[in-house]
């Protein structure tokens, strides 16, 4: 299976005010996420975002609200509680649904089960989610795994959605990963 730009989207998933300073390793999650987004405009492939409770949680972290056009909002943990998201979802025809954000644990790995009942194939991009503790990160990636996620990182989608060197896309990919 080779996942496609043209089959797919990004879901960025409540990377916010409140929530991402309490992330394991939030620095380095921050830059993955910032270069997985740039990586994705380069490719010209559509990205939604949800913020869980916005009220309470706050907003998008301030480094990636100018990445981002489409935002939901939601109070379920499942992205998939939004009937918007969904539906735009459903509307854009794509059936790889690329994954960032946190918690790992809670809304992502809901989000994840709840993907793949509607019947899209959900990419984790396990180095661009986090959690709070690593154990929790890590049965996490196991339940998505097993619920028929793929897992993959942030330089390996970027490259497999490229396809090909030589081109302008796959020079600003390179300099994004380095």
């Amino acid at each position: 299976m080779r996942i496609t730009k043209e089959e797919s989207l990004v879901l960025l998933v409540d990377v916010q005010e409140k929530l991402h300073p309490h992330m394991e390793n939030k620095e380095e999650l921050t830059q993955k996420i910032i270069t997985l987004l740039k990586g994705i405009a380069t490719l010209e492939i559509p990205l939604m975002a949800a913020r869980q409770y916005p009220q309470g949680l706050g907003d998008t972290i301030g480094l990636l609200r100018p990445h981002i056009t489409e935002c939901y909002d939601k109070i379920t943990f499942s992205c998939c509680g939004n009937d918007k998201l969904v539906d735009k979802l459903r509307e854009s025809g794509r059936k790889y649904v690329i994954i960032a954000g946190i918690e790992a644990h809670v809304c992502v790995l809901q989000t994840v089960i709840d993907l793949k009942l509607l019947g899209f194939l959900p990419i984790v991009v396990t180095d661009a989610i986090s959690s709070r503790n690593h154990y929790d990160y890590e049965v996490a990636l196991r339940r998505m795994e097993y619920e028929g996620a793929i897992l993959t990182t942030v330089e390996s989608i970027l490259f497999e959605l490229c396809r090909e060197a030589g081109t302008e896309v796959f020079k600003t990919i390179s300099r994004l990963v380095k």
